[in-house]
């Protein structure tokens, strides 16, 4: 038990002990992420989740804030229908507080409602322009690949 408590122990030291730069990220001033989710390939899409992971395991979750924005095909991942084990993914990063925002002009090009998507996503009627407004408040962007 004691060195179940001690590992836990140096894990949280060291998960805070990392060299951020100037400003540090704080609760008051987090870091902000915007992830402009465009594809809907399967690969693309799970490579931008654990990218998220990645981001997750690096930041005191107080001082991290990451927003996806699906628009065009990026929408067919946060459909009902899409990879079951690609969306368990994506319902965990939501319980890390991190926000899923779709676009209505492609759900209206692609006839689809919010029905057809998984709970807990907010919907704007245009991505891109949630994606720049975003990063005009100081969201850093990033573009999966």
């Amino acid at each position: 038990m004691f060195k179940k408590v001690l590992l836990i122990l140096c894990l949280f030291v060291y998960s805070f002990s990392q060299d951020f730069s100037e400003p540090k990220p704080t609760f008051e001033n987090p870091r902000k992420v915007v992830y402009s989710l465009s594809s809907g390939d399967l690969d693309t899409v799970s490579h931008t989740v654990g990218s998220m992971y990645n981001i997750l395991k690096e930041y005191p979750a107080e001082s991290l804030k990451i927003v996806v924005v699906a628009y065009g095909k990026g929408m067919r991942a946060l459909k009902k229908d899409y990879d079951k084990t690609t969306l368990d993914r994506i319902k965990s990063l939501m319980e890390y507080d991190v926000e899923f925002i779709g676009c209505k002009n492609t759900m209206e090009t692609m006839n689809w409602t919010e029905e057809d998507f998984i709970e807990d996503i907010d919907f704007v009627q245009a991505g891109i322009v949630e994606v720049i407004e975003r990063q005009v408040d100081g969201f850093i962007g990033i573009t999966p690949y």
